[in-house]
């Protein structure tokens, strides 16, 4: 949002209190403009009437000498009280327009010229006009190969050579870093602000990750020790977690990847989105340890460069179909084909999921099957006996689909540029279901 309007609007309400505080007593009417020169009028008329009254009464005055007198002294005082105070107040009245006039002219032009000279008016709308390490973080993650955006790293970078003791700016630093796919100067600021919060779990999973895109999106050797000093130190941290169970799927632990990526979920809310990716991870990771066979290392490191409440598992590796079984009277069974359009995008190791869902409501796989692109085109069967649970196989559900997916990254989550086809919704017991792969996963 363009915050300019809001700050002059926000400028000229203010303006107007001021000068409001400062007209208001000026223009308010006054009862008497010269109140000492009306008692002294007031005196001196007593103090003659007076005197003329002991004069009439020790007889030197006769009765028509007093009252002549006292006309004279009245019209005398009549003419000081009607026209002098008059003149004074409309001279009054005058001065506080003219000074009302030059503080409403005068004071929004001087605080104008002020700002515009000493201020800066750019500063309003800048990339970097917040000084949170939060927002600037927030910035940071957009669009990176923004000049401005590159430009105010680069400033932080000459800041923090110059005052190096602030590990919160290292931090900050290094995940601008990371944004930009500058790995190996991620890993250098992260190392500097460890130097500084070396027990700090959020850190240690910032490095993990930078290492682990540094040397090829491999989370072994340095990344899983730092990953498990963050675990031991927050336990409960989900960015940490989905991490910590990609390293143990990398390395095989079909076990330990699971035990994480249920601890995971418990922490997400059921209505997120993510419940569902976690999952299909789960199912795949099962139908590996149902089949005996290890999970493959993860392709890709894509957890979320700063601290969030539900990271998507994304970092998880694909597990081996389970051994075949043979099929039930509420199995599936048919053929998967890839559309010619897309075959040349093929790779013949591109990893090949097949699995069935609910048509409604949740989408965790009923039944998986796993193999690789070469086997296109391929006959497949999904029965009950490769569910997960009991309470959740093909024979108990109303409708199914079921979903063909090509990735590159043999990742179990869908990821931009994979290939899928999906059939429309069919009842347990299908058989002869043509699937065609036809779709490029946005």
């Amino acid at each position: 949002m363009n915050s300019l309007p809001l700050f002059w609007l926000s400028a000229f309400v203010l303006a107007l209190g001021v000068l409001a505080a400062l007209v208001r007593p000026l223009m308010r009417q006054r009862k008497s403009e010269a109140p000492g020169d009306e008692d002294a009028a007031t005196a001196i008329f007593r103090d003659h009437k007076r005197q003329l009254d002991d004069e009439f009464a020790a007889g030197t005055l006769s009765v028509a000498e007093r009252d002549a007198a006292q006309a004279e002294l009245v019209t005398r005082f009549g003419t000081e009280l009607g026209h002098e105070p008059a003149a004074a107040v409309r001279s009054t009245d005058r001065s506080r327009w003219i000074a009302a006039i030059l503080l409403v002219a005068v004071v929004p032009a001087a605080a104008g010229l002020m700002y515009v000279l000493l201020g800066n008016p750019t500063a309003v709308n800048a990339p970097g006009a917040s000084t949170s390490p939060a927002a600037s973080a927030a910035h940071a993650s957009g669009d990176t190969t923004d000049p401005q955006i590159v430009a105010m790293i680069d400033r932080l970078a000459e800041k923090m050579k110059a005052n190096p003791d602030d590990p919160n700016g290292w931090v900050l630093l290094g995940r601008s870093y990371l944004k930009m796919g500058r790995y190996d100067d991620s890993t250098a600021a992260f190392a500097e602000a460890a130097k500084r919060m070396p027990e700090n779990a959020g850190l240690l999973t910032d490095q993990a990750e930078a290492i682990a895109m540094a040397q090829g999106k491999r989370l072994e050797g340095r990344p899983a020790e730092l990953l498990k000093r963050a675990l031991a130190l927050d336990p409960d941290d989900p960015r940490t977690i989905a991490l910590s169970a990609a390293a143990a799927a990398e390395r095989g632990d079909v076990d330990g990847a699971i035990k994480l990526y249920r601890r995971l979920k418990a922490l997400i809310p059921a209505s997120s989105e993510d419940v569902q990716q976690i999952d299909q991870v789960l199912a795949e990771l099962e139908a590996a340890r149902k089949g005996g066979k290890g999970a493959p290392a993860p392709e890709a490191v894509a957890a979320p460069t700063a601290p969030t409440t539900t990271p998507a598992p994304t970092t998880t590796a694909a597990p081996s179909a389970a051994a075949p079984v043979s099929a039930t009277s509420a199995g599936i069974s048919g053929r998967v084909e890839i559309d010619p359009r897309l075959a040349a995008k093929l790779a013949p190791a591109d990893t090949l999921f097949i699995y069935a869902r609910n048509a409604e409501g949740s989408r965790m796989p009923l039944a998986i099957l796993r193999g690789t692109a070469s086997e296109l085109p391929k006959s497949f069967t999904l029965t009950d006996a490769m569910a997960m649970t009991p309470a959740q196989t093909i024979s108990l559900a109303k409708s199914v689909v079921v979903e063909a997916r090509i990735s590159k990254a043999g990742n179990a989550v869908p990821q931009p540029g994979d290939l899928r086809g999906t059939s429309a919704p069919i009842l347990p017991g299908a058989a002869n279901v043509r699937i065609v792969i036809d779709q490029v996963v946005p």
